[in-house]
């Protein structure tokens, strides 16, 4: 019998992104992001598909919510499309009335149903006019002034949130939007994927600048809205969990610290500490930009909360000599087998996914030392399947795989908490339902709910969708 170990009022639910499921592309006055964009360039994404339609959620938000009060979700994650509220993207520019009564009432809505919005500001779509006009995040005092604009509008205009995040994986944005090229928009140094870029620099420059933007809007809020309205703001991080190649190897040992340092410390550090990990300053040396006094002293302590996003772990081996000039690892090569030929976990769609419950736990102690034990949110935990995309529906809505993986990982939480003292609150399984999943294309699903992409959007609950639920009622305390 599992015992109550989480707190009374610990959250769970589920947790979606604006482009990966709204569809609706040109509805009342949404102007284009760098994603619409970037579909449109051939061999961008694996299966030639958009985000155009997705799961249509724009014109569903009931079915959305229905759906959430099947599984029990005490909370929902969604992200607001930055060209829904202003279609141009800037400061000057018009904002969009529907585009903001859309995402009121669909707070509204949840509230009604006594679900708890996560609000995320930014999820990889920018209004593809501030690419266009000035380089989007490349250009710090436009983006900075821009996204602070759109922020204190949607504060404005949606008081009833009380848990705002800023910027989804800033990672994502800087390495796969302007190092490897591989998301919008596409910048890199391979000159086959792109006539634009420089994977050497440009993606350590959009990170500093996102830093700045989400530490603007967490001044913004706290001094503007925070009194009244009585909520929390803070930034979402993705990490992998990290075991040495050879645990016998301090090398290695080595290599897998900076690993997660490279990955999150590039962004928490500064957020907690007010400067970068010192293993990037030695690495990149003026390719990393500095924080002048002023700008350390606006980004340090900008997080109410620590939201971590999590999925999978990597041994970690170390490299010998020089690395190249657009390594963002940090002079390492990340693998599934170790030297005593352990496998880090069973493979899935996705090709840089396996299942490690444990690596969950360690991380979670991890980030809960480095950075003085904060609240932490999981914002973000799931699997694709190997192949589920193949097979026929009924297959599909019988998900034993996904029901395990988070069976193990909300163990994993649960004795992180109970033993291990770390303070996590919150716990937001990605996804609601299959949807976009970027450059995959619709070939991955990652949702507890079938998206019958060929018939109408239809959604079926898997098996998955009315598992988290139990698991989490076991756990949570009553009293």
């Amino acid at each position: 019998m599992t015992k109550p170990v989480l707190p009374k009022d610990f959250l769970w639910g589920f947790a979606t992104a604006s482009y990966q499921i709204e569809g609706a592309p040109t509805a009342d006055g949404r102007g284009p992001s760098i994603w619409d964009t970037f579909c449109d360039r051939p061999g961008k994404i694996a299966d030639g598909s958009s985000g155009a339609v997705a799961c249509d959620s724009y014109n569903r938000t009931s079915e959305d919510i229905a759906l959430l009060k099947l599984t029990g979700a005490k909370a929902y994650r969604f992200s607001i499309s930055w060209s829904r509220i202003i279609t141009l993207g800037g400061r000057n520019d018009p904002i969009n009335p529907a585009g903001v009564a859309f995402y009121k009432k669909f707070v509204d809505d949840l509230l009604a149903e006594g679900i708890t919005p996560f609000v995320t500001l930014f999820h990889w779509d920018l209004p593809d006019e501030l690419d266009k006009r000035y380089g989007g995040p490349l250009n710090k005092e436009e983006f900075v002034a821009d996204f602070g604009h759109y922020a204190r509008t949607v504060f404005e205009a949606i008081p009833k949130v009380k848990h705002w995040i800023t910027f989804n994986e800033p990672w994502c944005s800087a390495i796969l939007g302007y190092n490897t090229g591989l998301f919008a928009p596409g910048h890199t140094s391979d000159r086959s994927k792109s006539d634009v870029g420089d994977s050497s620099t440009e993606c350590w420059i959009v990170g500093h600048n996102l830093l700045l933007a989400h530490a603007t809007a967490v001044k913004i809020y706290r001094e503007e809205f925070k009194a009244k309205d009585r909520g929390e703001i803070g930034i979402t991080l993705n990490g992998d969990a990290v075991y040495p190649w050879d645990p016998e190897d301090p090398l290695d040992v080595e290599a897998a610290e900076r690993k997660l340092e490279f990955s999150i410390s590039w962004f928490a550090d500064p957020v907690y500490f007010g400067h970068y990990p010192e293993s990037m300053v030695k690495q990149l040396g003026d390719r990393l930009p500095t924080f002048t006094p002023e700008e350390a002293a606006l980004v340090k302590g900008s997080n109410d909360f620590y939201g971590m996003n999590h999925y999978t772990a990597n041994y970690i081996k170390h490299k010998t000599g020089t690395p190249p000039a657009d390594d963002f690892l940090g002079n390492l090569e990340t693998l599934f087998i170790s030297k005593s030929g352990e496998c880090i976990g069973p493979e899935t769609q996705s090709f840089w996914l396996r299942p490690n419950p444990q690596g969950f736990r360690n991380l979670l102690n991890w980030l809960s030392k480095r950075y003085g034990h904060p609240k932490i949110y999981c914002t973000e935990n799931g699997t694709s399947l190997k192949g589920e995309n193949d097979l026929p529906v009924e297959q599909i809505l019988e998900d034993d795989f996904r029901v395990e993986y988070f069976r193990g990982y909300i163990g994993a939480l649960a004795k992180a908490v109970e033993e291990d003292g770390v303070n996590v609150r919150a716990y937001l399984a990605w996804s609601l339902m299959d949807n976009f999943e970027w450059a995959e294309g619709y070939e991955t699903r990652f949702g507890v709910t079938y998206v019958d992409y060929k018939g109408g959007q239809k959604r079926f609950p898997k098996k998955s969708a009315k598992s988290i639920g139990p698991m989490f009622e076991a756990l949570i305390k009553k009293e």
